[in-house]
């Protein structure tokens, strides 16, 4: 799909289909309200008569027979007092979605007036919404029933300032193609999407990028004392890889962020196997690495000031004849050994070492994600992921920058009870501590591998797919965290820039989580 800029008059442009907005409190208005009186009123008849009610996402279409566009897509923005530029991309999400399975191939989008003087940002949102919106989940269709027909979404600029929409409108596009590579990385079977397949897609995307990237094989992490990695690699006949991707936006400084992201391309739970029911979902167990290698890939195209490493430990949970057993005992980079108790719990196994790695290559803060644990999604449903620290300035610093993206976090406690909980009779930690906080003893377990570097762990078990869709969003892989990933790298850019303070303040902050 192509986003462009139209200096046409809204009332002018030709397309396929007009978007315009309207707010749900609120009489309609800008070019709503022009192009209602063009259509004799029926927008206005639509939302008084309460067959829409102009909540975010909601819809009404009408047909313009005289007009050099065929049709008319109102769509809801919510309450306008509560109105945020990130709604916009839910805006356009739902306008490509609506129109684009109703063969609409060029959409023409306008702005509501409150993008004014803000328009770099919204229209960032609007060419990402239009591009997540087109995600096509029928990859393995031969006849696909429903495939989105939209190939051009056209940004209206008249009474904007149309050089700041050209630079969002790039910005949105890059991470718009982004979100949509973690999604296709997720949704792809494991028959495909091996760990071997994950490496080589991690390739073309730094190729894409410009980014460095190196493959540490199994004999290479075997070197690197990876041996709680390799102990979840154990039962599979798929080969493990652990994943480097590395941008240099600024050579010159110390800092160094890392993104480190769960890789199992497949979990069946290992010998502590996992019910069949739903367990064809766990080829999203990867969703976390995806997100950093999607999140690397634009950055390495944003091009910020700033030098990132994304970590993935990709490999396969299987129970095979040399799998890891529950009571086998594995030591990882740092030398700590862990009672293996469920194998199920593997995910902080294989980010175990992939934390102790970026430590290794002087990591001075650390983000990681992982669909970690059932217990978040019991905690928060599907509505938010979790974040835990050993860090208060930094997770503040990372929900500051997150929240504007639409993304949700909401952070929850670190106590040492909670380590207490994983400590092992005979050796220095297990894997699991039981049901009681299942979300925060997984974090406490993920602490023991960080040091003092300043971290913030992310649960997103509940948020990287999603069981329906919505207006804006197909069912399936959702590219959580790429936004977020994006946005803080983003904001430590422009810190370093402004000589502002980058958050190293140090408090004892952690979490736990479990194997999904």
């Amino acid at each position: 799909m192509q986003v462009r800029l139209s200096h046409d008059a809204p009332l002018d442009v030709r397309a396929g289909a007009l978007v315009v907005p309207f707010f749900s409190d609120a009489p309609l208005e800008g070019v709503a309200a022009d192009v209602d009186s063009a259509l004799g009123g029926v927008l206005a008849d639509a939302v008084s008569s309460g067959e829409t009610r102009g909540r975010l996402g909601e819809h009404v279409l009408a047909y313009a027979k005289n007009a050099p566009y065929r049709r008319v897509l109102a769509v809801g923005l919510g309450e306008r007092a509560k109105f945020e530029p990130y709604f916009l991309a839910r805006y356009a999400g739902t306008a490509v979605r609506h129109l684009g399975r109703r063969n609409v191939e060029e959409i023409a989008v306008a702005l509501p007036a409150q993008a004014r003087g803000d328009e770099g940002k919204c229209a960032s949102f609007v060419a990402e919404g239009a591009i997540t919106g087109a995600f096509d989940t029928t990859l393995y269709q031969e006849k696909p029933e429903l495939r989105m027909a939209t190939q051009t979404v056209t940004i209206l600029s008249h009474g904007f300032e149309a050089s700041e929409l050209a630079c969002g409108m790039a910005r949105g596009t890059i991470l718009g193609e982004a979100v949509n590579l973690a999604r296709r990385l997720a949704i792809t079977p494991a028959n495909d999407m091996t760990p071997t397949r994950l490496a080589e897609e991690a390739e073309r995307a730094a190729h894409d990028a410009g980014l460095e990237i190196e493959v540490l094989d199994e004999a290479r992490a075997r070197q690197e004392r990876m041996g709680s990695f390799l102990s979840v690699a154990a039962g599979s006949a798929q080969p493990p890889k652990f994943i480097v991707l590395r941008y240099n936006g600024d050579p010159s400084s110390s800092e160094l962020i890392a993104l480190v992201g769960k890789g199992i391309t497949f979990d069946t739970g290992g010998i502590s196997i996992k019910p069949a029911e739903h367990m064809e979902d766990m080829k999203y167990d990867m969703s976390g690495g995806a997100g950093v290698i999607a999140a690397l890939g634009a950055i390495g195209k944003l091009k910020p000031k700033v030098n990132v490493v994304g970590l993935v430990p990709a490999t396969e949970n299987m129970p095979g004849g040399k799998a890891t057993k529950p009571g086998d005992i594995v030591a990882a980079m740092n030398g700590k050994t862990i009672e293996v108790i469920n194998t199920d719990a593997e995910g902080r196994l294989i980010l175990a070492d992939a934390l102790c790695y970026a430590n290794k290559l002087g990591a001075t803060k650390i983000v990681d994600a992982a669909t970690l644990t059932g217990a978040c999604v019991i905690a928060l449903g599907h509505a938010s992921s979790a974040a835990i620290t050993n860090n208060e300035a930094f997770v503040e610093r990372f929900l500051s920058a997150a929240k504007p993206t639409g993304e949700r976090y909401w952070q929850m406690p670190y106590y040492d009870d909670y380590t207490t909980q994983m400590k092992s009779d005979i050796a220095d930690l297990k894997n699991t501590g039981g049901r009681p906080a299942g979300t925060l003893t997984a974090a406490a377990f993920l602490k023991e591998f960080v040091g003092e570097t300043p971290w913030v762990h992310l649960d997103i078990a509940g948020t990287a797919y999603l069981d329906s869709e919505s207006a804006w969003q197909a069912k399936g892989p959702t590219g959580t965290p790429v936004r977020a990933f994006v946005s803080l790298v983003e904001s430590l850019a422009r810190s370093d820039k402004d000589g502002k303070a980058q958050g190293n303040g140090a408090r004892g902050g952690e979490l736990a989580v479990e194997a999904s």
